[in-house]
């Protein structure tokens, strides 16, 4: 059954609809500090063959840092904070230009967005790149995901590229996340120092599986290590998606992936709209409460959305979009959710039909105050 499982996974990502792929700054510049350009052009090559296929892709690339090291012939371990963000900036210029003009070569269009932690775990600042997303896509383009390290603090110190790429991976709904790294997968112990090191191919309970496993890989280059690559996984499981560590040192290593499967697999653990409602029950503290009547309760229960009409109460201030709690008339919380309306409109609403929406605002809304899709019962 294991056997089977493994000859599965290829096929999955093959279908895959929209995959991301992180790339370790290793992988751009080598020891030496010599930019790997023949390996771009074969990882180019591969990319192109997914877009023929109508996969949608996104990239999530390091190496700003160390291309701006390049440029200034500075040894990254010797700057400071402060001087990092600055060379972040004059490597970002360097790294997207790499970019676009090897990509160019076979025809394939890049953008660049740039973002920081905050951008994709606060809700409405993530659907606004969500939607950015949609429509890079639609345009045929290929999003290229930079850390914003010319702001950033922590994450230029600890390097969190491997999260980030999960949450890319997360609020574009993807169906799988590549990291792409110097290492064939995850081992059961360091391999570059135990040669009895085996891969661990399929990784179903990250607790369960790898309670023995604490395997770090640092480089001059790469400031992460293993753990963060399962700190990724933990998030793209509860997303709904499959995640992969594989070795990209190799030519072509989307191909290698597909054709040798020597890699990790982490499968998902939920299915992609009992993420979105996890995403929910799990997201950052409530901005407001609802107070709503037995018949609204009885209503959601029965997995309805929450209309105007059952809600008697409204405390706190809030904004559409935010993550409000829902309690019945004895202060129990029942539901959590996100409000279609600011906390101001609901009052003016509450009480009221639907149909009298319109009238009481003075504009075109929503009827449901909580969309049964953006709700979870307690």
């Amino acid at each position: 059954f294991q056997k089977l499982r493994q000859n599965y996974y290829p096929m999955y990502l093959k279908n895959s609809k929209i995959i991301v792929i992180k790339i370790g700054s290793s992988l751009l510049v080598d020891e030496n500090k010599k930019i790997r350009k023949k390996w771009l052009s074969s990882f180019a090559r591969d990319i192109k063959k997914l877009k023929d296929k109508n996969q949608k892709i996104v990239i999530v690339s390091s190496g700003a840092i160390a291309l701006g090291c390049k440029k200034m012939n500075f040894n990254k371990k010797n700057i400071k904070l402060d001087k990092s963000q600055a060379i972040a900036s004059i490597g970002q210029i360097e790294l997207m230009n790499l970019f676009s003009q090897t990509f160019s070569k076979f025809k394939l269009n890049i953008s660049q967005i740039l973002l920081t932690l905050e951008d994709t775990e606060e809700r409405r600042r993530s659907l606004n790149a969500k939607r950015t997303f949609e429509n890079l896509f639609e345009l045929g383009f290929i999003p290229v995901v930079n850390e914003n390290d010319t702001i950033a603090t922590t994450e230029i110190k600890y390097g969190d590229n491997d999260r980030l790429a999960s949450r890319v991976a997360q609020i574009t709904n993807a169906d799988t996340l590549i990291l792409l790294s110097d290492v064939d997968g995850l081992f059961t112990k360091n391999p570059k120092v135990n040669k009895d090191a085996k891969l661990i191919k399929i990784v179903n309970d990250i607790n369960k599986d790898l309670k023995e496993i604490n395997i770090k890989g640092i480089n001059e280059y790469g400031s992460g290590g293993m753990q963060t690559k399962i700190e990724a996984a933990k998030i793209c499981q509860l997303a709904g998606s499959s995640m992969i560590i594989a070795n990209g040192l190799y030519s072509n290593p989307i191909s290698k992936i597909i054709e040798k499967n020597n890699c990790t697999w982490f499968s998902p653990k939920v299915s992609k709209l009992h993420a979105r409602k996890k995403w929910i029950i799990s997201s950052i503290a409530p901005k407001g409460n609802i107070v709503i009547d037995d018949g609204a309760k009885k209503a959601l229960k029965l997995g309805k959305s929450l209309l105007a009409a059952g809600i008697k109460n409204v405390s706190g201030r809030f904004n559409k979009g935010d993550h409000i709690k829902v309690l019945d008339k004895k202060n129990n919380e029942c539901a959590r959710g996100l409000s279609s309306f600011s906390s101001d409109e609901v009052k003016k609403i509450m009480g009221h039909h639907s149909n009298e929406i319109q009238k009481l605002l003075g504009y075109v809304a929503k009827s449901e105050v909580i969309h049964k899709d953006d709700m979870v019962e307690v």
